[in-house]
């Protein structure tokens, strides 16, 4: 009898977490039970949880009561099979639950990919439900496994940001400034605006003094500015503010600075979640708005047909993963104990953008 190890966060207090062990349910027609191999967290973790009532993270992997399961990206293979289709030992990439094991229902399934249909995922951002089946992927996926659990969902969002800039002219700005430059979207955005030499736009980074000798060593920031001393940055430049952070005094005092040269502010992360909240209504500039990377997708599923914009997102993680991941230090970590003490170090915000955590349970 396989046994499931699962880390619980409660939802109001993020910081009170449990593990809870169960026997592996008996599956139901077309389900396979997969063992989680590994996973990265990231601030992007945080971010789902932060936002997991409002968009509906809670939604994919629910827990009892007032406890989530926070989800994650990573490997897992199949262990158990009752879907014609899909046979033991298969292997996927895609979105998991921080545990040791998983059911899923296959449907939809192609030789690259497959969709879990279970009926509590079916209203939910569908972009979330696809596994990558990785027997025919390319050799070069192989080559950065940890890398694509911990950096390719966050480059992903980073080419969305950036082609959702383009694709909007960058509301007629000059500059983009990046809050919480160090954390990966955001020095992913960096990377794809600062290395498009067609763009002719400023980068700006802002982070924390511990943070600002990494953000140089990226080497895509045309300028860097520290948290609390915005003011060095020419307030008559046009901007846009995209925000890894959700640090509402930083983004009070960026509007202030810049006032009508501020021409919009995405709210994208939270990085900074416990300086968060909903900026005031009267600040001087264009108004916060909640950036939600499914819509820009679908717009572009539309635009390009189904699929091509994720292909070009793909292809847009890899590159920046070439060109950053040696500059990341990964580091691996096992058990539930380790898997708990690497979220509650991103709660803390301990974890610095240079390292990318790998946890199996």
């Amino acid at each position: 009898m396989t046994t499931i190890t699962e880390l619980w966060a409660n939802r109001a207090n993020l910081r009170e977490t449990k593990t809870v062990t169960r026997p592996a349910p008996e599956l139901g027609p077309g389900e396979v039970l997969m063992k989680i191999e590994k996973f990265g967290l990231t601030a992007n973790n945080v971010s789902y949880a932060i936002t997991g009532d409002s968009i509906g993270y809670w939604g994919y992997f629910p827990a009892d009561d007032n406890w989530g399961k926070v989800p994650t990206w990573g490997f897992a293979h199949v262990i158990e099979s009752n879907c014609p289709e899909i046979e033991l030992g298969e292997r996927v990439w895609g979105f998991f639950p921080m545990a040791s094991h998983v059911v899923l229902r296959p449907g939809k399934v192609i030789a690259t990919r497959f969709v879990d249909t279970a009926e509590h995922r079916a209203a939910l951002p569908p972009m979330y439900n696809a596994y990558m089946r990785t027997g025919p992927e390319p050799e070069i996926l192989s080559q950065y496994e940890d890398e694509r659990c911990i950096l390719f969902p966050l480059f992903a969002t980073s080419y969305i940001l950036y082609d959702f800039l383009i694709d909007n002219n960058f509301f007629g700005a000059d500059q983009v400034l990046v809050g919480s430059a160090s954390s990966k979207t955001g020095f992913g955005l960096a990377h794809l605006l600062f290395n498009d030499k067609s763009l002719d736009k400023r980068v700006v980074g802002v982070t924390s003094a511990g943070n600002a000798a990494f953000c140089e060593k990226l080497g895509c920031f045309d300028e860097i500015a520290i948290y609390g001393a915005e003011n060095v940055l020419d307030a008559s430049a046009k901007s846009v503010f995209v925000d890894m952070s959700g640090d509402k005094p930083l983004t009070v005092r960026l509007h202030e600075h810049f006032t009508n040269n501020m021409l919009a502010t995405w709210v994208v992360g939270a990085t900074h979640w416990e300086d968060g909240g909903k900026p005031p209504a009267d600040l001087p500039g264009a108004k916060p708005t909640f950036f939600f990377a499914p819509t820009h997708m679908g717009k572009r599923d539309k635009d390009w047909g189904p699929g091509k914009f994720w292909q070009k997102a793909s292809a847009a993680s890899i590159k920046v993963t070439q060109d950053t991941a040696a500059l990341l230090n990964i580091v691996s970590r096992t058990g539930a104990d380790e898997a708990n003490a690497s979220w509650l170090g991103l709660l803390d915000n301990k974890v610095p953008g240079s390292t990318g955590l790998i946890v199996s349970i």
